[in-house]
């Protein structure tokens, strides 16, 4: 499973590594509504929160589903924008106003996508034009939620009011707290997007991507960027350009904006945020490894104390071949280590990679 950009004929001047305000607000608000997601910002979601004015966390709840579960593209405008070649703006006032700059359509389908199930890589009839779309998008809204009905009803009824209120909305979210964090972390950001830059120059577009995150790859022969996430989706630059986003606030997300006639951008953890997941595959490998009980006794004994195969075969009445096979299985996966002592091979559970399962599944599926 993974993302892919198709990059065919896109010149390296229409590759720009910016920060943009908007969508590290976007990963501010997601963090203050689920710190479970990202346990190194707790301190600072929780300092927020207790400061933040009852009445604006109130209006914070009316649209959260715009950023706790996942990422609505309204946090990346500069991407609807025609000609697919508009950079982020400098300032969360030049991206509210490339806000602005969307269709109501644009808007409407950006702000309900993850409420009434659209279609997210392909075209489809306006929301606002086609009377059954909407009468199914209220039902599936309704299924989700009151918050979400309510939302998607006043949304369809009167596009330019809901408009006004989420722009308003981020502006209050500005005064309140995060102007302040924009102050502290955006030259962090300026000075990876320098760099990131400066390798793109001088190394090419492969090098800058693997430093971004090893969930991303780059298939030069086919033209195809590869990122690896637990969904299945596909977008191309076209005559556009391609966009590249640090984010200080948004480890272990590595997001990936590949929405039907938008420009494709990829937002990516700035250097120093935290280190890399395995990769989906590799995960998968791990788990499944451990999910056969033999594995399990297996590891119950490599855990204790080197052993080697002859070992484990008298302790588990089991032949040596069979051993090996399991032993093979566990050592793909990356669970266990050998070590050669004379004419022995000892084989011990690798607990530092044992231990990260619980972390490493949660940022694979997070990602």
């Amino acid at each position: 499973m993974s993302v892919t950009i198709d990059i065919t004929g896109l010149p390296p001047e229409r590759i720009s590594v910016v920060p943009s305000p908007l969508a590290e607000l976007g990963m501010a608000l997601h963090a203050l509504s689920e710190p479970g997601h990202h346990p190194d910002l707790q301190g600072w979601a929780t300092a927020v929160s207790s400061r933040l004015d009852p009445r604006l966390a109130d209006r914070l709840c009316e649209a959260d589903f715009l950023w706790r579960t996942t990422f609505s593209d309204v946090f990346a405008p500069f991407a609807g924008i025609p000609g697919r070649r508009t950079p982020p703006g400098a300032t969360l006032a030049e991206e509210l106003d490339l806000l602005d700059k969307l269709t109501d359509e644009q808007f409407v389908n950006a702000a309900l996508e993850f409420t009434c199930q659209l279609r997210y890589d392909l075209q489809e009839p306006s929301l606002l034009d086609d009377p059954e779309l909407r009468r199914r998008s209220l039902e599936l809204a309704a299924a989700r939620g009151a918050v979400q009905e309510q939302f998607a009803r006043r949304l369809l009824e009167d596009p330019p009011v809901v408009r006004a209120w989420f722009r308003q909305l981020m502006l209050d979210c500005d005064e309140a707290f995060f102007a302040d964090t924009w102050a502290r972390i955006q030259p962090q950001l300026a000075a990876d997007a320098r760099h990131k830059t400066e390798l793109l120059r001088r190394k090419g577009l492969g090098e800058a991507l693997a430093s971004l995150s090893e969930a991303i790859s780059l298939d030069e022969e086919a033209a195809l960027i590869t990122v690896d996430k637990l969904s299945v989706g596909r977008t191309a630059t076209g005559d556009g350009s391609l966009v590249l986003v640090p984010t200080s606030l948004g480890w272990p997300h590595v997001l990936v904006l590949h929405r039907f006639g938008w420009q494709p951008s990829i937002t990516y953890p700035a250097s120093g945020s935290r280190p890399q997941a395995p990769s989906v595959e590799q995960l998968t490998r791990r788990l499944e490894a451990l999910a056969h009980p033999v594995r399990m006794r297996l590891c119950r004994h490599l855990a204790r104390a080197p052993h080697t195969t002859g070992e484990l075969a008298d302790a588990h009445g089991m032949s040596a071949p069979e051993i090996s096979r399991h032993l093979a299985v566990l050592k793909k996966a990356g669970l266990i280590t050998d070590c050669r002592r004379g004419r022995y091979v000892q084989h011990q559970l690798n607990l530092s990679a044992v231990a990260r399962l619980g972390s490493d599944f949660i940022e694979g599926v997070l990602r």
